[in-house]
């Protein structure tokens, strides 16, 4: 699918500590479990990355009511700005 992507959509992140310490601060809350980490580095990178949203087919550990609400009472206690977590579903619009 990446292939189909032209160039110019897409951008590519820098290394952040600040990743590395988001990511920490959602396992220590419990948000995620630590057989889920990559998926806690998935939502600090676009987090820090001060993404709008995140889209999403997974939909344990991502797209869940209650990881979204977890991620995001981290993200207001660090001061990190709301993000919307979303499946593909939902921002695709299948009209036009």
């Amino acid at each position: 699918m990446m292939a189909d992507i032209p160039d110019k959509c897409i951008e590519r992140l820098a290394p952040d500590p600040a990743v590395k310490v988001l990511k920490q601060a959602y396992l220590d809350a419990q948000v995620v479990g630590l057989a889920s980490a990559t998926d806690a580095e998935h939502i600090a990178v676009a987090t820090v990355a001060r993404a709008d949203r995140i889209v999403s087919w997974n939909f344990k550990h991502i797209v869940h009511y209650e990881k979204i609400e977890g991620y995001l009472s981290v993200n207001r206690q660090l001061r990190y700005g709301e993000i919307g977590i979303y499946s593909p579903k939902q921002v695709v619009d299948y009209e036009n």
